[in-house]
């Protein structure tokens, strides 16, 4: 069937909107505010440290605020690649529907949530770890530990059945679609669906996620290196294959930290 020239600029659209993520990553990244997409005490100096003197609980507001945006951003740039061949699948079967637009936009909408989800339990652990290193000296003095550790779990989970299992869900958007849509109560559906796709995919893609904290969570550099990374995995007809090696270099690059300071 010949698609109409709605139905075929949608890929062109979400690569032109996933492109403007990028762009406004780097942006953000090498303008006066970018320590805003990192970590650290930033809300203790500037123009955020301002606002949070005025705002109602703003030590609270504006770093969750900013963080929320960061990495929703960050997940849509990532990640929303990713799952295009869902995406596009999912519009060819609601083309006929005059609220075709509105079931994308809450696709879209369940599947940033999950990965939200994901990076507010991250950003806890990882606040965690930052409140409890003073008190123990190992990972006071030996910040490579964590950072070690880290890409030893994203290697070692790169050859367990969960990741496969998840992996498998992502690489088949129609038997997915067909699992997963029935079109009753369609707003309802178009929005868990993204959000049961965003659940394996973070199932899939969590560890190596979880990196983005030991290079640095505002490097763009580092955000386009692993998104490719994912991109293939998931949508290349070889991606498969790609998950071992990845997880041998990641524990090659974690075994070579423990020498370089033990």
């Amino acid at each position: 069937m010949r698609l109409g020239w709605k139905e075929s600029r949608f890929v062109p659209v979400m690569t032109a909107l996933i492109g403007a993520a990028w762009l406004t990553l780097w942006l953000w990244e090498y303008s006066p505010y970018g320590r805003y997409l990192d970590h650290g005490r930033w809300t203790e100096i500037g123009l955020a440290a301002s606002v949070c003197r005025v705002l109602p609980a703003g030590d609270v507001l504006l770093p969750a605020l900013l963080y929320v945006g960061g990495w929703v951003l960050m997940s849509a740039a990532m990640m929303l690649p990713t799952t295009l061949p869902l995406l596009d699948r999912f519009k060819r079967m609601i083309a006929r529907r005059e609220d075709q637009r509105t079931l994308v936009a809450l696709l879209v909408a369940g599947y940033l949530l999950a990965w939200l989800c994901f990076g507010v339990a991250a950003h806890i652990l990882d606040a965690a770890l930052r409140g409890v290193a003073p008190f123990f000296g190992l990972l006071l003095f030996n910040g490579w530990v964590v950072g070690a550790g880290v890409l030893a779990v994203a290697g070692a989970f790169q050859f367990s059945r969960l990741k496969y299992h998840c992996l498998d869900k992502c690489r088949t958007p129609l038997s997915f679609l067909s699992q997963h849509w029935n079109g009753q109560a369609p707003r309802r559906n178009a929005f868990l669906l993204g959000l049961h796709h965003g659940m394996f995919c973070v199932g899939c893609c969590w560890a190596i996620m979880l990196l983005m904290f030991v290079v640095g969570t505002g490097n763009v550099g580092w955000m386009l290196v692993l998104g490719a990374l994912m991109a293939l995995e998931k949508n290349a007809s070889w991606g498969r294959r790609l998950s071992r090696p990845l997880g041998f270099g990641l524990l090659t690059w974690a075994g070579a930290i423990i020498v370089a300071n033990a």
